[in-house]
């Protein structure tokens, strides 16, 4: 006969103990600051803030620091403290055309207005680990050249899109919404509007949505894409001020951009042309940002007058209602949850029928 497990608060405490001594590890190695967590784990404290919708590098450091590096379980605390904050008005949309950008590439234009800046990347190393002997990741040694100076702000960039825009080559941006829904405010609803389907994305879980844009690229999706544009930078956010009558600056977000250029054939109501696929991130998370750029393009099948073939990643109810990663954690993980009464119920079932298939057998 199955049993409940019994220890309740005791065991429950117990755990908690156990957890507080397996997160410091071994004393006689020296404690993780917040500071350290922040500035050398950087990429994984961007990820923490954007799929948190919350830009706060100390508290996404904490939070992974008290996760134990389980990114999904910080992303989980930083939500949840979201929720305590209190909302005191909205900021007026920001402008990444303004951006100073520490990276900023084309896959579509070598010689791109205002220079490509190859800024912090992996792309051109070894993958390599090289770390603990004191070189760079792989020893490589030398400088990668940059076209373009990171440092000078005077420079415009011009996006890659408004060049093709001009010669009316590729599809105009319909004016978006006045005041957009908010995901965090109200459910989700279907069908959602490409403004909701951004914000989903935006938060959703980075291997879902590279493993979506993924297949878009084998074909499940007829989707190919070029990075028209690549930007990760500053960006100043501002607020209006009703005393004031102005907006003044608040504050400045670190934001990673992407802009794909994507072949289309035309249709009934559109003619040949390329078309755009968008991705707007917290902090410097560039796969997450292509990734969601190619999503957003595959979800825009109707929209462009194509044809469902179906895949996956053109299922907004699909990909929406799986990309949560918060979500898809508790509904996973709550199976492991004491459930001695349902299984009860269907192991007293399955006795059942089997003696009634024993009996019939036997007749």
């Amino acid at each position: 006969m199955y049993v409940a497990v019994k220890g309740g608060e005791k065991a429950i405490d117990a755990a908690h103990d156990w957890l507080a001594k397996e997160r410091r590890g071994d004393r006689a190695v020296a404690e993780l600051s917040l500071a350290q967590i922040r500035e050398q784990m950087s990429l994984a404290v961007n990820r923490v803030m954007a799929e948190g919708s919350l830009f706060d590098p100390d508290l996404a450091a904490l939070a992974i620091k008290q996760a134990r590096g389980d990114l999904i379980e910080a992303i989980f605390l930083i939500r949840a403290y979201r929720t305590t904050l209190p909302r005191l008005g909205a900021s007026r949309p920001v402008d990444t055309g303004a951006m100073r950008c520490d990276r900023r590439i084309s896959a579509t234009f070598k010689d791109a207005p205002g220079g490509q800046v190859l800024g912090p990347t992996f792309d051109y190393t070894h993958r390599l680990a090289g770390l603990q002997t004191g070189g760079r990741g792989g020893r490589i040694r030398g400088r990668v050249p940059v076209c373009g100076d990171a440092t000078d702000e005077a420079v415009p960039k011009p996006r890659i899109t408004d060049i093709l825009g001009r010669d009316g080559l590729i599809q105009d941006e319909p004016p978006g919404e006045a005041e957009p829904p908010d995901m965090t405010r109200a459910p989700m609803d279907y069908p959602a509007g490409r403004a909701l389907r951004l914000q989903a994305l935006t938060r959703g879980d980075e291997g879902f949505l590279l493993g979506m844009a993924y297949s878009t690229q084998r074909g499940y999706g007829r989707n190919h894409p070029f990075v028209g544009e690549l930007r990760i930078g500053t960006v100043e956010v501002e607020m209006e001020v009703p005393e004031l009558g102005e907006a003044v600056c608040v504050g400045e977000l670190t934001l990673t951009e992407c802009e794909t250029v994507n072949q289309f054939a035309g249709s009934k109501i559109e003619p040949a042309q390329f078309t755009r696929g968008y991705g707007l991130v917290i902090g410097q998370t560039e796969r997450k940002a292509i990734s969601m750029a190619l999503v957003d393009r595959a979800l825009r099948w109707e929209e462009l007058g194509e044809e469902d073939s179906g895949a996956p990643a053109q299922d907004a109810e699909f990909v929406l209602g799986h990309a949560d990663n918060i979500q898809a954690t508790g509904f996973l993980e709550h199976i492991k949850l004491p459930h001695y009464v349902d299984f009860q119920s269907e192991l007293e079932l399955v006795r059942r029928m089997r003696a009634e298939a024993a009996r019939e057998a036997a007749e």
